[in-house]
């Protein structure tokens, strides 16, 4: 009876030594808590602690410039090296995405300005297509051949433009240069009519027997056809597809960046196409186009090649020997 008294009063007279910081009955819970589980509380609010800062540094570091130290600037070395292996990088991401379209490109014409056109979207698009394209069936011409005039001369030397519209679709034929085929194959129709006038208008001329017209890239007779593929017996099947801007920042770059070269704009597609060249810088020769369908309309008499030469003369350039064109020629 004695203890059970003793027990009584000590029961009734504890009182419990309370943290005045805490208020509430949440707070009067956790102080008869298990120590393990306050343990555990507190940890909890360490890791989101943790987090918190992680994320800010993250956010800190991710904010750029400003919050990069000045011990950690960069020197004109690195910087140097960065840019060339950031340039490496996406040349090698654009070889991979143009690799059966950009093929063998003359390196005059890919400093000034073609480089710059490979990397836009729409080249991009177009390359997908003329590799699928590829894939389905026959293209001409062949992915070595589609920018064979970038290799017939560089850019400096270009003195005529001879536009056309698409290549051959027909076997053998188209090589990358407008109104030419390839040795072996007959002349089509169109340069069978060039030869007839080139016969009446230069002087010693005689029509050869191939179609094979590198004799005169190599003197700087560009022969650009507005679109550089076509589907085997489809022409005109790669048509506003993309080639018609990469063509029109060609000519483009030679109006603004040449001066005294001679254009021949044969038809209202090449008219249309070279509206915009300027006529104070250069000169522009335009007729009918030399197809069997309207070369009696005009084309026969119009003696582009000889006033082609007297410009150049005149500029202080040498003309074209229209006659030197060898059937072997690479």
């Amino acid at each position: 009876m004695l203890r059970i008294g003793w027990l009584r009063t000590n029961l009734t007279n504890y009182k419990p030594k309370i943290n005045c910081a805490m208020s509430g009955q949440a707070k009067i819970l956790s102080f008869f808590s298990p120590k393990q589980k306050r343990q555990s509380e507190s940890n909890d609010c360490e890791g989101d602690n943790k987090i918190r800062k992680l994320d800010s540094n993250q956010t800190s570091v991710g904010n750029g410039k400003e919050n990069v130290s000045s011990d950690m600037q960069l020197s004109p070395d690195q910087k140097k090296r960065i840019e060339e292996n950031r340039q490496k990088a996406v040349a090698k991401l654009h070889t991979k995405l143009t690799s059966t379209v950009v093929v063998d490109v003359g390196k005059s014409w890919k400093t000034a300005f073609l480089q710059d056109e490979f990397s836009k979207s729409y080249f991009e698009q177009l390359c997908k297509f003329v590799d699928s394209e590829r894939k389905k069936g026959t293209v001409y011409p062949t992915p070595e051949n589609v920018f064979s005039w970038t290799r017939a001369c560089t850019v400096n030397d270009v003195k005529v433009v001879i536009l056309g519209q698409d290549p051959y679709h027909g076997p053998n034929q188209a090589h990358g240069l407008s109104f030419s085929v390839l040795p072996g194959v007959a002349p089509p129709p169109s340069l069978l009519n060039m030869y007839k006038e080139l016969e009446s208008d230069i002087e010693g001329f005689h029509k050869p027997s191939h179609g094979y017209l590198m004799g005169w890239a190599k003197q700087g007779v560009l022969m650009l056809n507005s679109v550089l593929t076509v589907k085997a017996h489809q022409a005109n099947s790669h048509k506003d597809k993309g080639w018609e801007k990469l063509t029109d920042a060609t000519i483009s770059y030679l109006n603004k960046n040449r001066s005294g070269l001679v254009f021949m704009l044969w038809g209202a597609y090449a008219q249309k196409k070279g509206a915009h060249i300027d006529k104070k810088k250069h000169h522009i020769l335009k007729g009918v186009h030399p197809s069997p369908l309207s070369a009696h309309r005009g084309f026969f008499g119009c003696k582009h090649f000889s006033k082609c030469n007297e410009y150049l003369r005149d500029n202080g350039k040498s003309p074209i020997d229209w006659s030197n064109l060898p059937e072997h020629l690479s």
